[in-house]
């Protein structure tokens, strides 16, 4: 368990740093105006991104936000870096601006994963429906 943990807790860091530097990013610099009209994105979508990426950032990393909170923001978070891939390849800019939203894609699904093994595993040891889940069990093998 503690090795899912620092599995879980690295991972997630590496997207909640990437997701809050790209917002601060969109925030303050002046150049991304101009990068967000090479996209083809409206100039009110920065903001809107901006403020959503900060929101996620916050549904990541504290540890008492719903579960559903953290649903929507590992969501949010990949299809923020697809887009980003699609956005990228439609405005002519060369298919290796893609390399680095796949990694973190990965990234951001090896977070997915074991969030949700070590909420099984806490979910698991407080005994919550055992006897339903050994059914289940039986009659997936």
């Amino acid at each position: 368990m503690k090795k899912d943990r620092i599995i879980y807790w690295t991972t997630t860091g590496i997207i909640a740093t990437l997701m809050f530097v790209s917002a601060l990013n969109f925030a303050f610099n002046k150049d991304m105006q101009g990068a967000f009209h090479h996209l083809g994105l409206p100039n009110w979508f920065k903001l809107e991104l901006t403020t959503a990426k900060f929101l996620g950032v916050l549904a990541l990393v504290l540890p008492f936000a719903p579960r559903i909170t953290k649903e929507f923001a590992y969501f949010g978070f990949g299809l923020t870096l697809v887009s980003a891939d699609i956005a990228h390849l439609s405005s002519g800019d060369p298919v290796w601006f893609v390399a680095p939203h796949v990694t973190f894609l990965s990234i951001l699904a090896v977070s997915y994963v074991y969030y949700h093994r070590l909420q099984d595993l806490r979910d698991g040891s407080k005994g919550a429906d055992k006897a339903v889940r050994s059914r289940l069990y039986e009659h997936s093998v």
